[in-house]
């Protein structure tokens, strides 16, 4: 069996990501506007929390009253390409040593630099065979893309039924793949972990942790 993790909210959570990256912006920010750095990240926070992250940084500026295209830029650039400050989780970790003698990818979709960023800081490397930016191939083989999956499967020379997915978002890291024979398990973690959409979309099984995996089954 050949397994593959997503890697957001599925390996380790994605809003700690979040706010390493906002602390990097607020000491950004504070260094050279002399504001207090706690009240820029907290205010960061909030902005996300009501509009999400597409345009956090743009709030904050017109805010404060130091707007700029070019400002915004830099905000963007610390932000994704700061040394996070993250780590697997407890049960994640565990499974991934677990599966020591078993051939693992992480396929992840958004921005190829700064996921193989996380990767590092997570210490992936020494768990994973190959970690994959869908993008490397092109935003059209993001998810719900079977794309990559199929290139997985080629390059092991096994069968989708051989593949075993596991991912956080039903709305679309089961889709693409379940009905080409690929077995996906949903972790109900992050965002999404009390999302339940049709069985189109849902993966085969639920899991709440990877404490709960039985390999012999999968297999």
């Amino acid at each position: 069996m050949i397994f593959v993790f997503d890697l957001d909210d599925t390996l380790y959570e994605e809003l700690s990501f979040i706010k390493s990256g906002f602390k990097s912006v607020a000491n950004y920010l504070s260094s050279k506007y002399r504001l207090p750095q706690d009240r820029v990240f907290h205010r960061l926070l909030e902005i996300f929390e009501q509009y999400g992250r597409g345009n956090t940084f743009d709030v904050l500026l017109s805010e404060l009253g130091y707007y700029s295209k070019k400002e915004v830029l830099k905000c963007i650039k610390i932000y994704r390409y700061h040394p996070p400050n993250i780590k697997l989780y407890e049960d994640s970790e565990y499974f991934l040593k677990k599966l020591s003698n078993e051939k693992i990818y992480v396929v992840t979709d958004g921005n190829k630099y700064v996921q193989l960023n996380k990767a590092k800081y997570l210490g992936l490397n020494k768990y994973v065979k190959k970690i994959i930016p869908t993008r490397i191939y092109g935003i059209k083989y993001e998810k719900p893309s079977p794309f990559v999956f199929f290139k997985i499967a080629e390059w092991e020379k096994v069968t989708p039924a051989n593949v075993v997915y596991f991912g956080d978002n039903p709305y679309k890291d089961f889709v693409g793949i379940k009905k080409h024979g690929f077995k996906t398990i949903r972790v109900l973690k992050g965002q999404y972990k009390n999302v339940y959409l049709t069985p189109e979309y849902e993966a085969h099984l639920k899991i709440e942790s990877f404490f709960d995996v039985d390999i012999k089954q999968i297999n």
